[in-house]
């Protein structure tokens, strides 16, 4: 009996000194869990940085070398934090799970989301992601679509989900490619867009006469000017150059037809132009002075060439 007792009475000690040492260790396992995972993956803000094909001369274009400048400049922000970029070369590289991403960017020659080998699943998975608020952000060429994406009537995702695109020799719309000492400034100031970036001018290609809808080319409702410059030269007239939309599904969108010039992401208010539209369709802060960045040297990107190299014509 005494043995039983005693037996009995150590194992019940034992059982509640282990729940009194449980709930006392408990708030210090909370507070190294915490410490070990500050930031952690999921508080942080993702985007999907999309590259599509291209056949551009080399210092053009430069798609692939921009998508990793761009991640580059997504996750060394000096005045924002938590962002993280991954960069994809096809859709089925796209390792994260979707809902995990913020605002995708876009960078090809026309709308990867078209051109890319696995478009039809990509498409589809673009829709669902816009469907649930995801931002969106497209580069240069990446705003474009051709005749073969779309109806007569020029009706397209893209139009709905970015505000506009850039209409390669299309049926409904036919927009302008050009290269011009172009001077470029905000439509409005007081977007966030706008912050930290003041007017500049640069030899670019800022297309012009881009698709906006329907109704004589107007905005669609929600959709706005971005940026802007009076084009052509010979016929200036206020051209909507950048451009985006606030969604009804909660989602963000952009279009920026720039830059051609692989080396003109050095020019600091284009790239804190650019920083600025995707944080804002991530629906993150965009602080007073804009978002700032720094580069190192553009080869680190490894473009083909940061200078414009024409092609060779056929005959060399």
């Amino acid at each position: 009996m005494t043995s039983n007792f005693r037996s009995g009475s150590t194992s019940r000690f034992s059982t509640d000194f282990g729940w009194l040492r449980i709930l006392l260790l408990f708030p210090w396992i909370l507070f190294f869990q915490a410490c070990s995972d500050p930031a952690g993956e999921e508080s942080a803000t993702r985007v999907l940085v999309v590259v599509g094909p291209s056949t551009h001369a080399p210092g053009t274009h430069e798609v692939g070398a921009g998508g990793r400048l761009i991640a580059y400049c997504v996750e060394n922000m000096e005045n924002v934090a938590g962002f993280e970029a991954d960069v994809v070369y096809a859709w089925s590289e796209v390792l994260q799970p979707l809902d995990t991403y913020a605002s995708v960017v876009m960078i090809g020659d026309n709308f990867p989301g078209e051109r890319l080998p696995d478009s039809d699943q990509a498409m589809a998975d673009l829709t669902g992601m816009m469907a649930r608020g995801c931002g969106i952000v497209s580069i240069h060429y990446g705003t474009g679509l051709k005749n073969e994406d779309m109806g007569l009537d020029g009706d397209h995702p893209l139009l709905h989900w970015m505000g506009g695109y850039f209409a390669t020799r299309c049926d409904h719309h036919q927009s302008i490619a050009r290269h011009y000492d172009a001077t470029i400034e905000a439509a409005d100031n007081a977007h966030p867009i706008a912050r930290g970036w003041k007017t500049f001018t640069l030899r670019e290609e800022p297309y012009i006469n881009n698709y906006f809808g329907p109704d004589n080319n107007q905005l669609l409702p929600g959709a706005f000017a971005v940026a802007v410059s009076m084009l052509p030269p010979e016929d200036p007239k206020r051209e909507i150059i950048a451009w985006g939309t606030e969604r009804p599904d909660t989602g963000r969108g952009v279009g920026i037809t720039m830059p051609h010039f692989y080396k003109n992401w050095l020019n600091e208010d284009l790239r804190r132009f650019i920083l600025n539209s995707i944080v804002w369709t991530a629906k993150g802060e965009v602080p007073a002075e804009g978002i700032k960045t720094s580069l190192p040297e553009l080869e680190t990107f490894e473009p083909d060439s940061v200078e414009f190299v024409p092609k060779k014509s056929v005959s060399d």
